[in-house]
């Protein structure tokens, strides 16, 4: 293999726009290292298909947090892309920006150009959004990402309306002028197939001869020559070998691989490496930590009309929207579950959402073994309403939990630690059963399911949601961004502290956790952490 200028560690969300933007124009040579997969797959392809990705290990890291005291003593659950896309090859599709204030609280932080202006901006133009351009909306980018206004389930109309009748007023684009209120999800997907980063960057950047990608290739440390990273030692079909580049080292594989592979190869908390008998060459106790990540809870329903459930249950259900999606590309089978959504605040005094709604007109209480049931749920119409929190203050780690490049890191989420958290959850939930009581919703329910009408009191509703909560799959800050190495990992142009030659480019590097779904500010970071690099290339 030539020597390339740039290698790219992961072909997930940021990685692939990576890829995609310094390959173009042919003057630089990229090869891109992949441990997983082809996304080339039916039920990547098939939107509503993520569920059958859950819990397999051919596209999928599989991590399991410790035991957390926050989640009443259970080892969450943490799926992870491993496939070309990576995470935006499993994840649910939703797309949101984030609050235009976490931005500005990343450039408030000491980080120049990640201002809200400057990210509206990449924005815009990274995106082909199906409502138009606009003054906050792109149009003639890369990325479709579709207004999903048609063929929403009639109960998401239900839903709106059972907002607008609790005070939280209808919003069509939370990626608009304003991120409060309900409305339906802007979704990556096209033409009813998935919109992966993989598919919207990556696969077009593969037809130049100046990119190079090596599916099937765990990177297992990087190179250090007198404090510059030249390359990467990978396992690739058995072997270990080695990668030298000309230009820079870019980690990009997200909030748990980045900083793993960063303490592997001897640039992270002194004290563990030394114990792990690996040569510490940077000791930065801020990899792996300020580990941040949304927290999110299901209350389900009985209802009296018609859900998914009663679609996609029997065998003939399945059949139907099947055979519809694989000769239309339409119907559910072509859309994520959460149809709609929202932002609200769990106190007026707050100045601005800290808290996601999601509305599913479908049930998954009855759990099925190796799989996340979407396409199997409850035998019964079932919906749900789901809520995660947008700006928790707990904090947990990332840490090697053996010299092993091939073993899983210790994961410490440290869920619902602070007060804030559970005083905040609390509020949120409480909120869920007043929407559900407006006449909108109230009329065309029969019975709450989870956590019960028998759950009430503020003991009672904490320990539900201790029990019953988990991640939404958002972790990020594991190498985070900021001027000073005794706070930070990398600075505002994601090159790693006192490490010439090597970047980090991913949800590890945000600064602090964005208000929404992860996806939009990954591809985000790959955008204008190109731009960076091609800068100081020039």
């Amino acid at each position: 293999m030539e020597t390339p200028d740039y290698i790219i560690v992961g072909a997930g969300s940021a990685g692939s726009v990576l890829a995609e933007r310094l390959s173009a124009g042919g003057r630089h040579r990229v090869v891109v290292l992949e441990a997983g997969g082809s996304d080339r797959r039916l039920f990547v392809q098939m939107p509503l298909g993520y569920g059958k990705l859950f819990y397999d290990p051919s596209v999928n890291w599989m991590y399991r947090t410790e035991p957390d005291p926050g989640l009443a003593g259970q080892a969450d659950f943490w799926p992870r892309g491993k496939l070309l896309g990576g995470s935006s090859s499993i994840n649910a599709m939703v797309w949101i920006r984030g609050h235009r204030q976490d931005y500005e609280d990343w450039q408030a932080a000491g980080n120049p150009g990640w201002g809200w202006d400057e990210v509206l901006s990449a924005y815009r133009a990274m995106e082909d959004n199906e409502a138009g351009g606009d003054a906050f909306r792109g149009k003639g980018g890369p990325l479709f990402v579709s207004a999903n206004r048609d063929g929403l389930h009639p109960l998401v109309t239900c839903y709106i309306d059972a907002c607008a009748e609790a005070g939280l007023a209808f919003n069509p684009d939370f990626n608009g002028a304003r991120q409060e209120g309900a409305g339906p999800y802007q979704l990556t997907v096209k033409g009813g197939r998935r919109n992966s980063a993989a598919r919207a960057f990556l696969r077009p950047a593969m037809k130049r001869a100046n990119l190079h990608v090596v599916t099937g290739a765990q990177a297992t440390r990087v190179l250090m020559e007198a404090g510059r990273a030249v390359g990467v030692e990978y396992r690739h079909g058995g072997e270990l070998k080695t990668l030298r580049c000309k230009a820079e080292v870019i980690l990009a594989g997200g909030a748990v691989n980045s900083p793993q592979l960063l303490q592997l190869s001897g640039i992270g908390p002194g004290a563990l490496l030394q114990g792990l008998g690996i040569e510490v060459l940077r000791d930065n106790p801020n990899v792996g930590d300020h580990l941040a990540d949304h927290q999110g809870i299901n209350y389900t329903w009985r209802m009296t009309r018609p859900t998914y459930n009663d679609l996609l249950r029997p065998w003939y259900g399945k059949l139907a929207v099947g055979l519809r999606w694989l000769a239309l590309r339409d119907g559910p089978l072509a859309k994520s579950i959460n149809h709609g959504g929202g932002f609200f605040r769990t106190s007026p005094d707050l100045d601005r959402p800290n808290m996601q709604l999601y509305c599913q007109a479908f049930s998954t209480l009855m759990p099925r073994e190796g799989e996340r049931p979407v396409l199997s749920p409850d035998p019964f119409p079932g919906f749900s309403l789901g809520l995660s929190n947008c700006r928790p203050t707990s904090r947990g780690h990332i840490r090697l939990r053996t010299p092993d490049p091939l073993a899983a890191p210790v994961i410490t989420a440290n869920a619902f630690s602070t007060n804030h958290d559970v005083e905040e959850m609390l509020a949120a939930v409480k909120f869920l059963r007043h929407l559900a009581a407006q006449p909108a919703l109230a009329s065309v329910m029969a019975e709450e399911l989870r956590p019960g009408p028998e759950v009430v009191g503020d003991e009672a509703l904490i320990a539900d949601f201790r029990a019953r909560s988990g991640t939404v799959y958002h972790p990020s800050c594991t190498c985070r961004m900021g001027p000073d190495e005794g706070s930070a990992v990398v600075d505002a142009s994601l090159r790693v502290h006192g490490v010439a030659g090597l970047r980090v480019i991913d949800a590890s590097a945000f600064p602090n956790i964005i208000a929404g779904n992860t996806n939009a500010p990954s591809m985000l970071m790959g955008w204008k952490g190109a731009e960076r690099v091609l800068a100081d290339a020039r």
